[in-house]
């Protein structure tokens, strides 16, 4: 089977949090046919306030897809992204590390989030569990962007699970994003299931979805990564901090 990644859509999407600050989640979409199963990529950003350089990846990845940048263009032909660029505008506005204006670290709520007290992770979920719940609707990937603040280069957090050949399916995209990013390693990234993460949005969503899903954490270094083969390091910067090249499609049988 092909695995073709996702185009961008957009909606004007508006979730009240508790202070009255709004998040807008913009989603667009482009030539999709009439009638035709949508193959959907959703993409969350910005859980934790103080992980900025999720927020540059985040922008990296919505300036490729709405250029005209070739492989863009394929993507609006066929495919959907679902971009929710930020999951704690409360976080964000009032300057806090890892938790919402309520106190919550909304990365642990995903099982039962509320209305009241995380309502951006609420309104999100509803969204995923409605379209997983569409037969019109295939959600191929979710991948949730976050910043580290000890490790070097990018790397991916994915689940294990017990058929042997969905584990081996799911390490297939990090393997190629190391093939195709200078600053992705795939000697970092792991895969587990500590019951500490089970209530972030990659454990949740591996549990709920089914097997023709894949559910990552895209983690990126806040200060540097490393040259493969050498021992130089390279500074990120905001425009270096751009990763979409690690997300770009490709086709894989």
């Amino acid at each position: 089977r092909c695995y073709r990644y996702a185009f961008l859509l957009m909606v004007l999407c508006l979730l009240h949090t508790e202070p009255n600050l709004r998040i807008f989640v913009s989603f667009f979409a482009v030539n999709l046919r009439s009638g035709a199963e949508q193959k959907v990529v959703f993409i969350t950003a910005r859980v934790h306030p103080g992980e900025t350089p999720s927020s540059f990846v985040c922008q990296g990845i919505i300036d490729f897809l709405v250029s005209q940048h070739p492989i863009a263009k394929v993507l609006r032909d066929h495919l959907v992204f679902k971009i929710a660029p930020m999951l704690n505008p409360d976080g964000v506005y009032l300057g806090n590390y890892r938790c919402s204006l309520m106190g919550f670290d909304l990365n642990r709520h995903w099982l039962d989030p509320s209305p009241w007290a995380h309502p951006t992770l609420h309104g999100i979920k509803q969204l995923i569990v409605q379209m997983y719940n569409n037969p019109k609707i295939s959600l191929e990937f979710y991948i949730d962007i976050h910043a580290h603040s000890t490790m070097m280069n990018g790397f991916m957090y994915g689940n294990i699970f017990e058929e042997e050949e969905r584990f081996q399916r799911q390490a297939i995209f990090p393997k190629l994003l190391c093939q195709n990013a200078e600053d992705f390693s795939f000697s970092s990234t792991s895969f587990n299931r500590d019951v500490v993460k089970a209530g972030t949005g990659r454990r949740f969503l591996g549990g709920l979805l089914d097997h023709t899903s894949y559910c990552y954490t895209l983690e990126v270094s806040f200060y540097s990564y490393v040259l493969g083969g050498t021992t130089s390091t390279v500074p990120y910067t905001e425009e270096a901090c751009i990763l979409y090249k690690s997300i770009l499609p490709f086709e894989c049988t």
